[in-house]
């Protein structure tokens, strides 16, 4: 008995071992977007995990990759769209986990207004706030009705979506996330239509995912970064309202109308395998970007992505 009393007596002055310290970026300030990471945090899945992840949202959206790239964060949000683009442009990075595993964007229109068909943009102002990618994303949707950027006037708007469609600056907008600008003008008042891109001829893709650089990250830390978002994934499938209680319950500036819409409208497409990896989808949005000229050539998705669930 003395023995068994001496060894807890041991153990319980030991120190515990410390959590292993993780940097992760977000795309952008926080939103329902990031419910799982938050959930994680909150439910203490990261601790069980042995994690201590430092949440950082960027001044700059465009920040989180470099970061990563210059090994200065373990974990970006990214989108993968722009991985593909960022790879080919030769930076370190891949993609090692699913955030959200559907499309967020479309092509936004007012309900009411002059498009109602894709057709009808012939002629139109299309306001947009990133080149590259969104206009081969528009230059695919508008061949499906015979139409060419060429038939179009495009507006850069500077972040300001749905103002700039609502104000009449411009007849539709490229990059609105379904889950956001509709609810964000339904609440001002106006009703706004989506066009998603899915299914006007674009691949479809995964919206957000964990991206890292392959020549420095820890493939173990990351695995288990992984495991805990995923049991947090699960718990807000299985829990939406619980989950949302959880999340909005971090910030004060997170508790209003906007983001209790968004989360109603983006719980659904979490991520519940975020580490698996659909291979084919990767392969298909590269072909996309190569065809659409954005990319000289189409590398093998080993180049791109990685199943970390597989190792």
């Amino acid at each position: 008995m003395k023995h068994l009393l001496t060894t807890a007596a041991l153990l319980a002055a030991a120190p515990a071992l410390a959590n292993d310290q993780m940097t992760l970026m977000l795309d952008w300030f926080v939103n329902p977007d990031h419910g799982p990471i938050l959930v994680a945090e909150e439910l203490g899945y990261f601790a069980e995990a042995g994690l201590d992840v430092e949440i950082i949202a960027p001044a700059d959206p465009s920040d989180p990759p470099k970061m990563v790239a210059a090994g200065r964060a373990d974990l970006a949000v990214a989108y993968q769209p722009q991985l593909h683009l960022q790879v080919a442009e030769g930076m370190p990075l891949k993609r090692v986990g699913t955030l959200i595993a559907t499309p967020l964007n479309c092509l936004l229109v007012m309900q009411d207004g002059p498009v109602q068909e894709i057709a009808d943009l012939k002629g139109k102002k299309i306001g947009f706030s990133v080149a590259g990618v969104e206009e081969a994303v528009l230059g695919q949707i508008l061949g499906q009705a015979g139409l060419g950027l060429g038939d179009v006037e495009l507006v850069n708007v500077n972040w300001s979506l749905s103002p700039a469609l609502m104000a009449g600056q411009v007849d539709a907008v490229i990059g609105a996330y379904r889950n956001f600008e509709l609810n964000q003008m339904e609440i001002e008042g106006a009703d706004g239509r989506c066009f998603y891109v899915e299914e006007e001829g674009l691949p479809t893709y995964d919206e957000l995912i964990y991206v890292a650089n392959p020549e420095t990250m820890d493939a173990g830390m990351i695995q288990r970064f992984l495991g805990a978002t995923e049991k947090a994934a699960q718990f807000i499938v299985n829990h939406p309202e619980d989950g949302w209680k959880l999340f909005s319950g971090t910030a004060k500036e997170l508790q209003d109308e906007l983001n209790e819409k968004a989360w109603a409208d983006t719980w659904p497409r979490f991520s519940v395998t975020p580490a698996g990896l659909d291979a084919g989808r990767y392969k298909r949005f590269e072909a996309f970007l190569h065809e659409a000229g954005l990319i000289a050539e189409a590398k093998p998705v080993s180049d791109i992505a990685i199943d970390l669930g597989a190792e």
